[in-house]
């Protein structure tokens, strides 16, 4: 080791892996100049973006919360008028329903008043045709009676009070035996 000692006294006497004093000054202000640069400037630019990123990520959540929060509220509100509407359109559905009913029950009333009205023609009707035939067949059965007096007694009956009279006869006796035989 005296070898490596000697030959570096040899040289100019100085320790290579000393620096020298003027690089200790400058690197002890350099690193000063950094640090007062990093510590003064940079530091609280990174410190106020932090705080920054923070108060964003902060509001966003809040904002997302608040927005969540609002969904849930407009979620409630729909489902409450869902709700009514189903409600509604039941009552509408039961009202229609009830009207139904109300309209069925008159139109059959309506039908029946009418039915009752046709019915009720049809034996006018009938009773009119019944008097209109009964009074067709006594003015033929009097003609046909009339003749047959005329042929049976050989004496006219052309006289119109005779004819009545012996056609009225005719039928009364016709009538009051009929009405023998029902009993």
């Amino acid at each position: 080791m005296n070898t490596a000692a000697s030959l570096l006294a040899a040289e100019g006497g100085a320790n290579p892996l000393l620096p020298h004093v003027y690089e200790l000054v400058v690197g002890i202000f350099a690193f000063f100049a950094v640090f007062l640069v990093v510590g003064k400037i940079l530091t609280p630019r990174i410190q106020k973006t932090l705080v920054e990123r923070t108060d964003a990520i902060e509001g966003g959540i809040k904002r997302a919360e608040d927005a969540q929060a609002e969904a849930q509220a407009l979620l409630k509100q729909y489902r409450d008028q869902l709700a009514e509407a189903r409600h509604e359109a039941s009552r509408l559905r039961e009202e229609a329903r009830e009207q139904g009913a109300q309209i069925k029950a008159e139109l059959r009333e309506e039908a029946q008043a009418e039915a009752r009205r046709i019915v009720e023609a049809a034996h006018t009707q009938i009773e009119a045709d019944r008097q209109l035939a009964f009074a067709q067949l006594r003015t033929e059965i009097g003609r046909l009676s009339t003749d047959l007096a005329t042929r049976i007694v050989g004496e006219s009956l052309e006289d119109e009070a005779r004819q009545r009279r012996t056609v009225d006869r005719f039928l009364d006796e016709l009538e009051s035996s009929s009405a023998q035989a029902v009993r």
